[in-house]
């Protein structure tokens, strides 16, 4: 469980930070970029469930603890993607659920006509932008993975989940009926 008593310590005052383990880096590298990403995510997310409830709001809820478990991964350095007790990995399991809930949502919308522009809800309008966040996430996951060893299932998710972002706004804007449709070169 964690326990958090002092809130600042100053030692991000020189411009790093720790990584778990304890190993110092600068508070702009990659593997920062990419988990500070996650954390604005999860972030847009729970602005987006002040606009929901029920299922969807549950939903969600699962997602922001799977993010933090996502910070938590892209926080430890190593090539063991195993979970253990002391270290939280992101597993197969929690994309094949973000998978399972997509089919669920897109068994009951009509196929799409054209691009969807954020919006049609509040709620959908927020999940855009923790959507377009998700993206940037998966981006900087991507970038540091080309110089350090990153648990290729933590991208997975982020590409999951994204993918389940859309079909969510697509899903709260009343099954797709109030989706707000991109209509190319509409003001020429």
């Amino acid at each position: 469980m964690v326990k958090l008593t002092k809130i600042y310590t100053r030692g991000g005052d020189t411009g790093e930070t720790s990584l778990a383990g304890g190993k110092r880096v600068a508070k702009d590298c990659a593997r920062i970029d990419a988990y500070g990403s996650v954390d604005e995510a999860n972030s847009a997310i729970g602005i987006a469930r002040l606009s929901t409830s029920g299922e969807t709001d549950e939903m969600l809820f699962r997602i922001q603890n799977d993010m933090f478990d996502l910070g938590a991964d892209l926080a430890t350095p190593g090539e063991d993607f195993s979970p253990s007790e002391t270290t939280l990995r992101i597993i197969d399991e929690q994309v094949t659920r973000l998978e399972s809930e997509i089919d669920q949502m897109n068994a009951d919308l009509s196929p799409l006509t054209s691009f969807t522009l954020p919006g049609g809800s509040s709620a959908s309008a927020y999940l855009h932008l923790a959507r377009t966040v998700t993206r940037r996430a998966e981006r900087h996951a991507i970038a540091a993975q080309r110089t350090e060893t990153i648990n290729p299932i933590a991208i997975k998710y982020l590409n999951r989940l994204s993918d389940h972002l859309f079909v969510l706004t697509r899903y709260l804007n009343d099954k797709g009926t109030k989706d707000v449709l991109w209509i190319p070169g509409a003001n020429r």
